[in-house]
C-alpha cells in the first residue's frame, strides 16, 4: 500500500473563500483521487468561479449535506444529499455552494493522476502564504501558472486553446520562480502533528 501524502482527515481551510480541503483519503492512486470539499454559509467559491476543464479526467460531484450548484456547459444543476453529478473530461465547469448554510461534498477523479498534490499545493499554500492570494482567495497568476505547469494535464481554463495555456505557463513559470514563489507542499511537514490539521 502506498505511502499517504498527509495524515487521513488534514483540512486545509482558504479563509478568502470560505473553503476547506478535508483530505480523507490521501493515497495517490492511478486509479482515482479523492478528497472532500466543506463550503461555508458565506463561501464566495463558484459566485467568481472560472469554468474550467480537465482534459483527461472525469470528476464526479457526491454532496454529503447541503446543496451544490454544479455548472456544465452553462448548464446548472442543483445536487443534494447522497446525489452525484458526473463531469466528462474535457466539458467545462464551475461549482458554487447552492443554499445558505454549510454544504460537505466529494469530489472524485478518475483517473487520479496527480490531483491530490495538486490540491494540497494550492491548500498549503493559502496557509503558508497567503499574501500570494487576493481578497477573494484567487491565487496569484504567477503561482498559478507555475503551479499549472508542474502539473500538466490537469486543469485548464476553458474557452482558451490547451496548447496556448501550456505555453503561457511555461514562459511564466521561471519568472514565478525568480519572483519567490514555489510550491510549497511537503509531506514530512504536514505529517508532524499539529501542522494544518484541524480535524
Amino acid at each position: 500500500m502506498s505511502t499517504p501524502l498527509v495524515a487521513a482527515g488534514t483540512r486545509l481551510f482558504n479563509p478568502y473563500n470560505r473553503e476547506t480541503f478535508i483530505f480523507t483519503k490521501p493515497v495517490e492512486s492511478e486509479d482515482a483521487a479523492e478528497f472532500d470539499v466543506l463550503l461555508e454559509p458565506s463561501s464566495s467559491h463558484g459566485d467568481d468561479g472560472v469554468s474550467h476543464i480537465h482534459p483527461k479526467s472525469d470528476e464526479y460531484f457526491t454532496v454529503r449535506s447541503g446543496s451544490l450548484r454544479v455548472i456544465v456547459d452553462g448548464n446548472e444543476r442543483l445536487v443534494g444529499p447522497g446525489e452525484t453529478v458526473v463531469v466528462p473530461r474535457g466539458r467545462p465547469h464551475y461549482f458554487r455552494n447552492g443554499h445558505d448554510g454549510e454544504t460537505l461534498f466529494t469530489i472524485r477523479f478518475e483517473p487520479g493522476m496527480k490531483f491530490l498534490r495538486f490540491f494540497l499545493e494550492f491548500g498549503t499554500a493559502v496557509e503558508t502564504h497567503p499574501e500570494w492570494y487576493d481578497e477573494k482567495g484567487n491565487s496569484s497568476p504567477l503561482l498559478t501558472a507555475l503551479a499549472l505547469h508542474e502539473f500538466p494535464n490537469q486543469i485548464y481554463v476553458a474557452g482558451t486553446p490547451i496548447w496556448v495555456q501550456k505555453l503561457i505557463f511555461a514562459a511564466l513559470a521561471p519568472i514565478a520562480r525568480l519572483k519567490g514563489y514555489h510550491l510549497p507542499f511537503r509531506r514530512e511537514e504536514l505529517m508532524r502533528e499539529g501542522d494544518f490539521a484541524r480535524a
